[in-house]
């Protein structure tokens, strides 16, 4: 059968099997021919507690009965009230201004265009935009432009803004960063430092210290240059804690949440800002208003997952649950680093990244289609970073699932 459906990141034109999943429980997916396949990376980041968790699913289906969509624009529904006031509850002060979008992409280009509307609204000149290197934030025009020029937008250029960046803080080599940043933020015109805390995710899973991230805050704080915090992979405690800037006791001015927000059922995302961005675009003057909507803004069936994954957060031993996941990484993780094929093993929290060794590395590495071709002959779904393969599993993968995606990455690198 040809199928219509035109696929993200994903070359027709090598003809590869697209797999059809029927259904999906705890760390596996189905597929329609009967295969079990573990679901080694969440979906791309997104299912935490695991696939069609009873508690999201059932608060999922009791809201369709209830309201299913609204305009947003100077209307509410009971499901965002609650979530935007638990999330001000659970996260530091003083974020507290929660402003609703569909996807983790949004969600970076909503805090920009909060970032520049803060200073033109108080009448500063402040437009630059200031990156990380290596750095990934998204497909929209916004947040690729504050990504990393490469092959994910090489074609659109002509569509991106001019950006700052820093260089990424390499170990031995962080000086060398803070002061790129330092530099940058003295000269006065920068109006944002967009960042991933901890580790970059599409950018090869490149991890730095707290104590680096703390630095660069410290430094935009100095300078009156806004810190936005990029937790779209990150938060929902995928490095250990809920946020990856608890680790460096960092607040940002603006935080960017989606994936696990819903525990991964439904698209949704949030931005969430201080006072201070929010009253610059508070005024009787209509103009001044913040001008960024979507027709999905604030679902409420969406609220609603995202809800009761708030509530398993709060009433279950989420935490508890990531620290002995952690721990069973390391156990596997530590495997590896006798591996002749691998390179650069490395673990943050609930994630362990490692470099397959190769010819030609990055991201078009030809390593790349072959290792994803073999894992999921396997029966296990990861999809390398080119040449650099990582595991990401929900928090309820068990010990023998999380073994087997071990077991078949040796398997695979062996035969190599």
């Amino acid at each position: 059968m040809t199928s219509p459906i035109w696929h993200p990141f994903h070359q027709h034109g090598l003809k590869e099997p697209i797999p059809l999943v029927s259904h999906a429980d705890g760390a596996a997916v189905y597929t329609n021919d009967g295969r079990r396949i573990i679901d080694a990376i969440s979906s791309w980041w997104v299912t935490t507690h695991g696939h069609c968790h009873p508690r999201i699913m059932s608060a999922v289906r009791e809201q369709t009965e209830k309201l299913d969509q609204l305009i947003f624009a100077g209307w509410t529904h009971q499901p965002a009230e609650d979530l935007a006031a638990e999330l001000v509850r659970i996260l530091p002060r003083p974020l507290n201004h929660v402003f609703f979008s569909d996807s983790g992409s949004t969600s970076v280009e909503v805090a920009l265009k909060m970032a520049l509307g803060y200073f033109v609204n108080r009448g500063d000149a402040r437009h630059r935009i200031l990156v990380l290197e290596h750095s990934y934030h998204g497909d929209t025009i916004g947040s690729m432009s504050v990504g990393a020029r490469g092959v994910f937008n090489r074609a659109y250029t002509p569509l991106l803004f001019d950006v700052e960046t820093i260089p990424f803080p390499v170990t031995g080599s962080e000086q060398a960063t803070l002061d790129a940043l330092e530099y940058a933020c003295a000269l006065g015109d920068a109006a944002a430092f967009i960042v991933e805390p901890l580790i970059l995710g599409a950018g090869g899973m490149l991890v730095y210290s707290p104590a680096v991230l703390a630095e660069m805050r410290a430094i935009c704080e100095v300078h009156g240059v806004l810190f936005i915090a990029d937790e779209v992979m990150t938060a929902w405690g995928r490095t250990g804690t809920l946020l990856a800037c608890e680790q460096a006791n960092v607040v940002p001015d603006i935080l960017c949440l989606s994936k696990g927000l819903t525990g991964g059922s439904l698209p949704l995302a949030v931005t969430i800002a201080t006072p201070a961005i929010f009253d610059a675009h508070y005024s009787t003057d209509r103009a001044l208003q913040f001008f960024h909507s979507s027709s999905y803004t604030g679902n409420a069936i969406a609220c609603a997952a995202a809800n009761a994954n708030l509530a398993i957060w709060r009433e279950e031993p989420v935490l508890v649950r990531i620290s002995d996941l952690a721990a069973r990484q390391s156990a596997n993780f530590k495997k590896l680093a006798d591996h002749p094929g691998i390179a650069n093993p490395r673990q943050l929290g609930t994630i362990v990244a490692m470099d397959i060794t190769a010819k030609e590395a990055g991201y078009l590495s030809e390593l790349g289609p072959h290792l994803k071709a073999a894992f999921t002959a396997r029966d296990i779904l990861l999809r390398p970073l080119g040449n650099t393969v990582y595991v990401m599993p929900p928090y309820c993968i068990d010990d023998h699932d999380l073994a087997l995606i071990y077991d078949t990455i040796f398997a695979v690198v062996d035969e190599l």
